[in-house]
């Protein structure tokens, strides 16, 4: 029956990608088989009810072969028509391009970058542990599923599959299987011609056992899968030799890879497996072997909902935190746990964020993260808690190593499996090495905390690979990413609590090392508008409108007080979440910075994005560093870069020429 149903889904595949004249046809012919075995007798799923929390995970990790997801999703019974399939890539369709997480029942990420994947899927496989290690019970395992991704060739050539890979080695994670669709053929022709490695002693070295099967032979995959199911203390990378394409004239070909057959093609195809030659041709036989699958899924569903309603009432006390967590709901208490620091004290945003994080945890037990090998600097470490590793998952700290890219697409992984809030941290400048999962975090609306600190020149002797100029002005470019960079600790308090009362956006936090005074002034109500005015003339209407955020916001101050001397009024405006801001209605925005009042702008990197905020040069100009740092003490770099007071009153008398 399975190589029935493959080939009824290579068939549903090829009509998909030649009726939209897009897509990749090769992957999913040459791959039905595992498709087939995967969804019909191995995953532990409810087709009705695809956001059951114990189901198992499948990760399409080769999220170009979409088509062959959509297949099986249509064949088992989730919600996608017959009519959606053929729609694939179309407008609003619930079939796009590459899998997209909320868009189609059934996908649990979007996928598509290669690589992201297999390191959500990591993720995932790691939260299913820590879950169990939370609420599992003996003889109440309400938590007991496997991820499985499948991989291509891309996916184990991109880095992060290594660094992901590594980690899931490091932490035994025996429920995650993946499936690597091994077909020898990239874009551009044979593998060969760029990847010749051995690919299974790779993840040998990982830590990973590792198999060997044909990939269209149903009984190996069915075996080999059974086999890792039976491995509990590594992660199963299962190589699948397979051919692209097959079946079809283009069998084993690179053209299949990523254009449709033609019509010609697709009837030689369905003719060569016995097919009818209708489009998107389903048998009667297939549709009615599916009915009887489905009620052995949703008895099995059942069965674990009246185990689930035991447990609740044996353990109403973890039942209501499980509740809790799943809806992602507060504790109403946390906002009075932080109390708000002293106007003059001084600390870096960086140490007052490690201060508050350590406090929001006692209340927060699924608040969990790590850093990339960077915690004493980041200050990201949860104190008295312990750490997540393969012998106890019941921790709360990661140790990611230097592993960046990996880092933000296990913490992706994590929050879309659910039961987690999730924060990683490093350094600004390396937000280049994960800009790939912060960008698909806003793309899937997910929760996640992103802290970056070090966060300007300031960082000192380390020098210009270290000192971040561009940063923070691309992730600010990010659609639904919310970039707060607070200007003292109390405006920090104020960040933590904003990003973790957002459900569906990620939020970058930007954070300093230097210290910094606590301001007089600053309003959690200003605050959660994104710019506002935190000091303003004793008397009469300004002269100048000083706006920064960060750490600049306290040489605003300073600055206002220079020219204060020589007669001028000053407004200072802290603009700690410039996206915020933006999103106020108009009378909100011309009051904070009123178009008739000079503007000057300060901002300790690339300027260019604050000039929305001057629409005429003749109103004012910003003040930003537009050239790479340098390797000196931050006092010297201050002068040189000219971010003194006197240095910022010197450049706004000579452009408005007072």
């Amino acid at each position: 029956m399975i190589t029935k149903i493959a080939n009824v889904i290579r068939g549903l595949a090829a009509d998909m990608v030649e009726k939209a004249q897009s897509g990749h046809p090769g992957t999913p012919l040459g791959a039905a088989e595992i498709g087939a075995v995967l969804f019909t007798e191995i995953l532990k799923h409810d087709p009705q009810d695809p956001s059951w929390p114990d189901r198992d995970r499948f990760v399409l990790s080769a999220g170009h072969g979409s088509a062959l997801l959509y297949s099986v999703l249509h064949l088992t019974g989730y919600d996608l028509s017959l009519n959606d399939l053929k729609c694939f890539r179309q407008f609003g369709s619930k079939t796009p391009g590459h899998p997209e997480y909320h868009v189609t029942p059934g996908v649990e990420t979007t996928t598509g970058p290669l690589g992201q994947g297999i390191a959500n899927a990591v993720g995932m496989a790691l939260a299913e542990r820590m879950l169990a290690a939370r609420f599992n019970r003996p003889g109440f395992e309400i938590v007991d599923h496997y991820t499985y991704a499948l991989a291509g060739d891309g996916c184990i050539m991109e880095g992060v599959s290594s660094e992901a890979a590594s980690l899931a080695g490091n932490f035994a994670l025996g429920k995650l299987i993946v499936l690597y669709d091994d077909n020898d053929i990239s874009i551009e022709g044979s593998t060969d011609l760029a990847f010749t490695e051995d690919v299974g002693r790779r993840f040998q070295g990982y830590g990973w056992q590792v198999l060997k099967i044909d990939g269209n032979e149903p009984s190996q995959i069915v075996k080999s899968l059974m086999t890792a199911k039976t491995e509990s203390g590594r992660p199963t990378l299962i190589i699948a030799k397979t051919t692209i394409a097959k079946g079809s004239p283009l069998e084993g070909r690179a053209e299949s890879h990523g254009t449709s057959l033609g019509k010609e093609n697709i009837s030689v195809l369905k003719r060569n497996l016995g097919l009818s030659e209708q489009e998107f041709y389903i048998p009667q036989e297939t549709l009615e072997f599916y009915t009887g699958r489905r009620r052995e899924w949703r008895d099995a569903h059942v069965a674990w909902t009246k185990k689930f309603q035991v447990w609740s009432k044996q353990f109403p006390d973890l039942h209501r935190e499980w509740e809790r967590l799943m809806r992602q709901e507060l504790p109403e208490k946390l906002d009075s746990i932080l109390r708000p620091y002293e106007t003059g004290k001084a600390l870096a945003t960086r140490d007052a964020s490690g201060l508050i994080l350590n406090g929001l945890a006692t209340l927060l037990p699924e608040l969990v993260g790590g850093s990339a090998d960077l915690a004493p600097s980041t200050k990201t470490y949860l104190n008295g808690f312990t750490d997540i590793s393969a012998t106890d998952f019941s921790g709360r700290n990661f140790h990611f190593g230097v592993r960046e890219h990996a880092m933000g697409a296990i913490l992706n992984g994590i929050s879309v499996h659910g039961g987690f809030r999730v924060f990683g941290a490093t350094f600004l400048v390396f937000a280049d090495y994960m800009r790939p999962p912060i960008r698909l975090a806003a793309l899937m609306e997910q929760p996640v905390i992103f802290v970056f600190t070090h966060d300007s020149f300031w960082v000192g002797e380390d020098g210009p690979t270290h000192q971040p100029i561009e940063q923070l002005e691309t992730l600010r470019l990010i659609p639904n990413l919310r970039v707060l960079r607070p200007a003292d600790a109390n405006e920090t308090i104020w960040a933590w609590l904003t990003a973790l009362q957002t459900n569906h956006q990620p939020t970058v936090l930007i954070l300093g090392k230097q210290k910094l005074p606590v301001l007089t002034g600053t309003s959690r109500d200003g605050f959660s508008r994104g710019g506002y005015s935190i000091s303003e003339p004793e008397t009469g209407s300004p002269d100048l409108i000083l706006a920064a955020s960060g750490s600049e916001v306290s040489l605003a101050m300073d600055t206002a007080d220079l020219l204060a001397k020589e007669g001028r009024k000053i407004r200072i405006v802290s603009v700690p979440c410039r996206e915020l801001f933006e999103e106020q209605e108009a009378a909100y925005r011309h009051q904070t910075l009123t178009p008739e009042i000079p503007l000057t702008i300060i901002e300790a990197g690339k300027g260019g994005g604050w000039h929305r905020l001057i629409p005429d040069p003749k109103q004012g100009f910003v003040i930003s560093i537009e050239r790479f740092g340098q390797s000196a003490p931050a006092e010297d770099l201050t002068k040189e870069f000219g971010f003194t007071p006197e240095a910022v009153a010197k450049k706004i008398k000579d452009y408005f020429k007072w």
